[in-house]
């Protein structure tokens, strides 16, 4: 057996034992369990936009562990295993990688998507319309992404990114001549929508080039915050607190953006 075999043989081991004898992994459920399983989601994320290998490791290991458990779960009631669910997704790459696997030619990246969302159509399962496989559970900017990504690989997208920055321009306005709570909102919508869009263009991940900002907002806040002394912000002037904002763009790890 190999080492990464063994492994994954010692962990169904070690949830087959808690399941049979720890009072708390005896009394989770699906639904008790997916918080948690979002929690490690996010906890994930954040390693990876980090690039720490560790952290990583660790948090790929405790999705792991969730996907054991909800595996074992089922074949308590007699529905399915950890085997029928990895025979499950082996299955389904094989279908979907005709060009590897069978005599599709697939000469691009774009190809591949193409295939991969006509093959999910034509098999239906639930799942008839294009945009039928985007999760509504998913974040709004995700969600965005992900359903210009889809319809694009059918073509209905811009011709050029100076369009879609023209697009922009023109939700910017609107947004900017809303002259009502609701029609603010709505405009708002739309101009998030197209700047996520532009963001697509330029090969930019909005989701990740927002999250690097907010944690860039934090440190450099929290600098402010720790210069400000015994009195706290409440005391501190804001012309102090622009000149610490400005000090902390010069950090070690800053951009100075």
């Amino acid at each position: 057996m190999t080492p990464q075999l063994s492994a994954f043989q010692r962990l169904l081991t070690i949830m087959d034992e808690l399941r049979e004898r720890c009072p708390w992994d005896r009394k989770q459920t699906f639904l008790s369990l997916r918080k948690l399983t979002i929690e490690e989601t996010y906890e994930l994320a954040d390693e990876l936009l980090s690039e720490n290998l560790d952290g990583i490791k660790e948090e790929v290991g405790d999705l792991l562990l969730h996907m054991v458990f909800y595996a074992r779960i089922a074949s308590e009631q007699g529905a399915w295993d950890i085997a029928d669910a990895l025979n499950s997704v082996c299955d389904k790459l094989i279908e979907r990688h005709p060009h590897i696997y069978g005599d599709v030619v697939a000469e691009d990246e774009e190809a591949v998507k193409r295939n991969w969302e006509q093959i999910k159509l034509a098999r239906g399962g639930g799942k008839k319309t294009v945009l039928s496989g985007v999760p509504t559970a998913l974040p709004a900017m995700v969600k965005a992404m992900r359903m210009q990504e889809k319809t694009a690989q059918f073509g209905f997208d811009w011709d050029n990114v100076d369009q879609v920055w023209d697009k922009v321009r023109e939700e910017m306005e609107e947004f900017r001549e809303a002259d009502n709570p609701a029609d603010a909102e709505a405009e708002f919508g739309d101009l998030l929508f197209s700047l996520i869009n532009y963001a697509r263009w330029r090969g930019i991940d909005p989701e990740t080039a927002l999250e690097r900002t907010n944690k860039k907002f934090r440190r450099r806040f929290e600098h402010v915050e720790a210069s400000a002394g015994e009195s706290g912000l409440a005391g501190m002037p804001l012309a102090e607190m622009e000149q610490r904002w400005q000090e902390a763009k010069s950090l070690p790890g800053e951009d100075g953006h």
